[in-house]
């Protein structure tokens, strides 16, 4: 993951209308396809923005692939999905080596990781050796077969989903791979009237399939690089930090948030600054963000029986003064 550069260049006024105008692209191409609350979809471009990993947990039938093949479309990104199963391998993922008899060598077959959006469907289904697998994919954005590294595609980010109510047969994900994700969001059940909206939109095909690119994969990588480039001040790190600390020493808190998570709420905070036409980010930021970015890295400790991630993410918004 790269660093934050307090020194970089500063991002400019014809970049910042760029992202913004690419942004309202999206959700209208998005929202034209599937029924997504506003927020929410809000909340998902800033995790593309921001080159974050998405964790969708939520009840099958929902929407989440449509959400995902929408996304990739309306950015004329390639989409692939990953069904996970126990039996599903590492280099079902990511390709292997195939040997090539008419030219006497090994020569190597991609994966469906090498895609610009990956969906991970049922991540929990998958072995533990499988879903380590990612963990190169998702932290270095490339794969390492029989000793070659092969980069995989930019732009790239992976939406995995699991179901919160189904446990039979899964592999609950690790902290150290909970912890890839920028963030965990849930689509949930529409309102009945969006419901019978969808009904009607949905009922003479796959609206997805409509969809026209609103921009390119140059457009989502200058919007990328925009986002590395805007201003953050000692003391919104400072306030990071602050709020970091609070997660962990909370008595309730089992583990509190890592540092990886204070610099993805940073980089998630300079990118809804951008997609909001700013060249700079604000305490605002990072507090409509915490909860997104931290709630599901905190774990509450055994004896916290009502206590959540979110709940002492929002304890810690409460007591940590901004700036």
């Amino acid at each position: 993951m790269a660093s934050i550069d307090p020194g970089a260049a500063r991002v400019e006024a014809n970049e910042i209308a760029a992202a913004t105008v690419l942004a309202r692209g999206l959700k209208g191409a998005v929202g034209s396809a599937v029924e997504v609350r506003e927020g929410l979809l809000d909340d998902l471009l800033v995790c593309i923005v921001a080159e974050g990993h998405i964790l969708i947990e939520d009840l099958p039938g929902v929407g989440k692939t449509t959400l995902a093949r929408a996304l990739a479309r309306a950015v004329g990104l390639e989409f692939s999905r990953i069904q996970c199963t126990a039996d599903l391998l590492p280099a079902d993922v990511v390709g292997t080596n195939i040997y090539n008899r008419r030219e006497e060598r090994f020569e190597f077959r991609p994966g469906p990781i090498f895609a610009n959006v990956a969906l991970v469907d049922e991540i929990n289904r998958a072995s533990p050796k499988t879903q380590s697998g990612l963990l190169e994919c998702m932290q270095e954005r490339r794969v390492t077969v029989d000793v070659h590294t092969h980069e995989l595609a930019r732009p790239f980010v992976v939406l995995a989903t699991q179901n919160p109510v189904e446990f039979e047969g899964t592999y609950p994900l690790p902290e150290a791979q909970v912890d890839r994700f920028m963030a965990r969001v849930s689509l949930g059940y529409p309102t009945p009237r969006a419901e019978a909206e969808m009904l009607r939109n949905h009922e003479s095909g796959d609206r997805t399939e409509s969809v026209e690119p609103v921009g390119g994969p140059a457009d989502l990588l200058a919007a990328q690089d925009a986002a590395r480039r805007v201003h953050t001040s000692d003391a919104l790190r400072t306030y990071v930090v602050a709020l970091l600390r609070a997660t962990r020493d909370d008595p309730r808190s089992e583990l509190g948030a890592s540092p990886r998570s204070g610099l993805m709420l940073l980089r998630a905070a300079k990118a809804r600054a951008l997609l909001l036409g700013r060249d700079h980010a604000l305490p605002d930021d990072v507090q409509q963000l915490a909860e997104l970015v931290l709630g599901h890295r905190v774990v509450p400790a055994a004896q916290a029986l009502e206590a959540t991630g979110e709940l002492i993410v929002r304890d810690a918004l409460a007591a940590t003064s901004a700036l």
